[in-house]
């Protein structure tokens, strides 16, 4: 082993500045590979690395590698498995465990105890020893094999140490100057004993000789250990006085951190009462504008503004911890809650009493616009027609810009004082809300005269009250509903609306729909309806944006785009879509101030929307035609409010106006296709062009002219194949029904009529309808005229029929002649009864008989008769081919040509 430990020195740990200390064969527990070596060592330079070093040898066999090693400060315990009984085996903890089995016992008890006094000497976290004996923790190593490490010394000493050159050359120096040093080693060192001896004889006597010396260096040596004293009392005398210099330095330091201390507190106290005051002072001049600055004048206003703004400021300054336990800070949070509160007070009455002044002054327009109408002995149809003539709603313009001032209190009303601000909205609502129904309803009066063109209507205006007496009893219910505004929102008494009663019923000159047809009425009277309806709608509109943008303004009300949960779709009537808001009676939830937005529309403007189904239930009494008229203009402008906020109050009132407008243009389609059913034609006069065939003509030119560039072209292409599919099926119903008119005629002339409409509107969604109207005018006009021709010449027909039939039969045509019914002597007898003169005189009775079944307003006469004379010469080249192949060589031929056919028709048209 100690050629070994020699070898590993040699060639592994002395390159690397190592020594090794112990070393231990071992090899890994459950294993079966060759052996390794364990070996602790230290590095030569300071500071001492102590590490456990894995060799192993090559696998030639013939030198040692190192392949591990692990810092000493890296192991935390070492296992010998069992501290009474001897076991080879043991484990060393580093960050994982490595466990091992040595050689021999001895060997590594010696291991670890050379790891135990390594980690006594060099390392100071200690390594946990388990199962260890502790007498071999504290003996040594025998130094025969294993290195030691003392105690006391401060390195181990190794039974080897290599010379250094300065020893070296020594030696060689000693070994030159003796010849025999090398032959007679005996010889050579016991030359070297004499010697030393000799050297320590000499040393004896120069240390006897110095004695004397060494006497005067003691003395020496006591006088400087007496100065040395007196050094130490001197230096101890200036300790005490440095001492107490020390205890005063003492206080001085602190006698200053005190007044650092104290210097600091009042910097940050100073701080503090500026902060204070700085934030929580309001102004005098403030003060005096929120209690007594004028709410009339825009400088007041302005003034209450800046002091609001700034009370608002102090109010909800974030005061820092401790501030609120200040009894200046409370007195001065009191004091601001009181001004607010008194403020608020004054402005939600001040408020409140410019609501009524503003209703009160538009009350008295309103009465003076009215007035006249009242006062007896007055033209009331002059003052009626003046008044028609302006169909426009008061501008609440003025009265908007003057309430916009006080926008900004509004929103500090909000902010500080919720239940004022709430009541104030209230009383403005339930205000507007009755000013708006007398101006709505007024103007909706107007526009109903001028739709029938009456004065009846008018009397109603003779029941208003007096002017003074109405607007007083008016401004004092409003004066004692505000009055109770500044209590609490409770309190508030909400104004009721009484309605207007049951309105008079219409003229009786109005005309009925069910006694009369649309083509009776005037074009004027549709277009002034038209343009009244048109007008209404434009003053509507702006009304209501005006109102909407004045409300998000002055009580600071955010404008939304959509707002899920207040729209919903309702079917028409053609399973169709449209925009339609919940019921205006059911409060929605006014989750934020989007819907309060709409909210506050609906309860000013809640008479809108029965106005204008009242308006629109008139136009469709006066003319069911004019059901197109509205539907055109309210898609337009509902298409136009959507565009501008679809969720607003306008664009879902006109979405519920426009349904019930939709479903008159319905009705409108469905009781003209009723009337189609329910038409009786005469049993004594001829068909002609049915009624309704007229009136889809009327109805397709007047719905094109509305219905250009329109949106909802959609909804007149759907009533258009509604019409005109009813107006096929019932033309066959009545030409099926005719008596005196045959059924080929009344289906020609309807359908030729149907075709010419179509033709010249050409409407794009028809053109199917048209191509079949135009079949079906085709088909039956050649039916007809088959039918017709058949009369003049009825045996001649009969007997080519036969001919015909034989020979469908199977008999040839060469043998017809041979048929006893057929044969030449009987087609001569035939051909004689009708000579040219007979065939004029059966062609002029079938001219007549065709002019009395066509009517003249269609001028199909001259059509039917040149097709009867195209087809009768079609009949004659038949039957003269039928001739030639049937009774060839037989010279029998008509007695009337093509050309006397032509001749006999012109004539007969001529003469008619």
């Amino acid at each position: 082993m100690t050629a070994i430990k020699h070898a590993l020195q040699r060639d592994i740990f002395t390159p690397n500045d190592e020594r090794l200390l112990s070393i231990v064969n071992v090899c890994k527990a459950g294993k079966k590979k060759k052996n390794c070596f364990l070996c602790a060592t230290v590095t030569t330079e300071r500071p001492v690395q102590v590490k456990v070093v894995k060799v192993k040898k090559s696998d030639k066999g013939d030198f040692y590698k190192r392949q591990i090693a692990w810092a000493l400060r890296d192991l935390a315990v070492v296992d010998a498995k069992d501290a009474v009984k001897e076991n080879p085996e043991f484990d060393l903890h580093f960050e994982k465990i490595y466990k091992w089995v040595a050689s021999s016992t001895a060997e590594k008890n010696a291991f670890i105890s050379c790891i135990w006094k390594l980690n006594q000497r060099y390392l100071r976290k200690k390594i946990d020893f388990v199962n260890v004996s502790s007498q071999l923790l504290e003996e040594s190593v025998p130094s025969g094999e294993n290195q030691s490490v003392t105690g006391g010394d401060e390195e181990a000493v190794d039974e080897y140490q290599e010379l250094n050159a300065r020893e070296e050359q020594d030696i060689e120096i000693m070994m030159e100057g003796c010849e025999y040093a090398i032959s007679n080693a005996e010889a050579f060192a016991e030359r070297l004993s004499r010697e030393l001896q000799v050297l320590d004889g000499a040393n004896i006597q120069s240390i006897m000789a110095s004695e004397k010396q060494v006497n005067i260096l003691m003395k020496l040596l006591d006088e400087a250990l007496k100065e040395v004293d007196q050094i130490e009392l001197k230096l101890s005398s200036y300790e005490e006085m440095l001492q107490s210099v020390k205890e005063q330095m003492d206080q001085i330091s602190e006698s200053n951190h005190l007044i650092h201390l104290s210097n600091t507190n009042n910097v940050k106290l100073l701080s503090e009462i500026e902060f204070l005051v700085n934030h929580m002072d309001l102004a005098k001049g403030h003060i005096k504008a929120l209690q007594e600055g004028d709410l009339s004048s825009s400088r007041g206003i302005e003034a209450c503004t800046n002091a609001a703004d700034a009370l608002l400021q102090c109010m909800n300054v974030a005061l820092r911890p401790g501030h609120d336990m200040l009894l200046a800070v409370e007195q001065q949070q009191q004091r601001f809650s009181k001004l607010r509160e008194n403020f608020a007070r004054r402005l939600a009455s001040h408020l409140n009493n410019v609501f009524v002044q503003q209703f009160t002054q538009a009350l008295l327009q309103l009465y003076n616009r009215s007035y006249f109408l009242s006062v007896p002995g007055h033209d009331q149809s002059s003052t009626l027609a003046q008044h028609s003539v302006e169909l426009t709603l008061p501008n609440h313009h003025p009265f908007h810009r003057d309430l916009l001032r006080y926008a900004k209190l509004m929103e500090w009303l909000k902010s500080t004082d919720y239940q004022k601000y709430e009541g104030l909205t209230k009383n403005y609502m339930d205000y507007l809300s009755r000013l708006y129904e007398r101006e709505i309803k007024d103007f909706f009066e107007v526009a109903k005269i001028k739709m029938t063109g009456t004065t009846k209507e008018s009397k109603k205006f003779a029941t208003l009250p007096r002017k003074e007496s109405a607007v007083k009893q008016e401004t004092e219910s409003l004066h004692g509903s505000s009055g109770k505004l500044t209590g609490s929102t409770s309190s508030l008494n909400k104004l009721s609306v009484q309605s207007s009663g049951n309105r008079r019923s219409q003229s009786s000159s109005l005309l009925d729909m069910g006694n009369m047809s649309a083509s009776d009425l005037d074009v004027a009277d549709r277009a002034r309806f038209d343009k009244i309806f048109e007008q209404v709608l434009s003053e509507l509109e702006p009304l209501c944006l005006a109102e909407q943008d004045f409300i998000s303004k002055f009580f600071k009300l955010q404008q939304h785009q959509s707002m899920p949960g207040t729209v919903t779709e309702a079917e028409d009537t053609d399973g169709g879509t449209l925009s339609r808001q919940h019921n205006a009676g059911t409060p929605l939830p006014v989750s934020s101030e989007k819907d309060m937005i709409r909210q506050m529309m609906i309860k000013i403007f809640r008479c809108i929307e029965p106005e204008l189904n009242n308006l629109i239930a008139l136009g469709d009494k006066i003319d069911s035609f004019n059901s197109l008229y509205m539907l055109v203009k309210m898609s337009h402008h509902v298409w136009t409010a959507q565009n501008v906020d679809p969720a607003s109050f306008l664009s879902t009132t006109l979405g519920n106006v426009l349904v019930t407008v939709k479903r008159n243009f319905d009705k409108c389609i469905s009781n003209q296709i009723r009337q189609m059913e329910e038409v009786k034609i005469s049993k004594k006069s001829k068909v002609g062009i049915l009624p309704f065939v007229a009136e889809f003509e009327e109805f397709a030119g007047l719905a094109e002219s509305i219905f250009k560039n329109a949106e909802r072209r959609g909804d007149l292409d759907k009533a258009y194949t509604k019409l005109i599919r009813g107006v096929f099926v019932n033309v066959e119903k009545v030409a099926n029904e005719s008596q005196k008119t045959p059924r080929d005629v009344v289906m020609m002339e309807n359908f030729h009529h149907i075709f010419a409409t179509l033709s010249r509107l050409k409407i794009s969604c028809l053109e199917a309808e048209k191509k079949e109207a135009k079949q079906k005018y085709t088909d039956h006009l050649q039916s007809y005229v088959i039918y017709s021709l058949g009369q003049p010449l009825e045996k001649l027909n009969h007997f080519f029929e036969g001919v015909e039939a034989r020979v469908a039969q199977g008999i040839r045509e060469e043998e017809v002649s041979y048929q006893l019914a057929f044969n030449k002597q009987e087609l001569r007898k035939v051909i004689k009864e009708y000579p040219g003169k007979e065939v004029k005189k059966g062609l002029d009775n079938l001219y007549k008989k065709v002019d009395k079944h066509l009517c003249e307003e269609e001028n199909l006469l001259q059509v039917v008769w040149h097709s009867m004379q195209d087809e009768f010469i079609r009949q004659y080249k038949h039957f003269e081919g039928l001739i030639a192949r049937c009774y060839p060589g037989s010279g029998v031929t008509m007695e009337f040509t093509i050309q006397d056919i032509l001749d006999y028709c012109s004539s007969i048209a001529q003469s008619h």
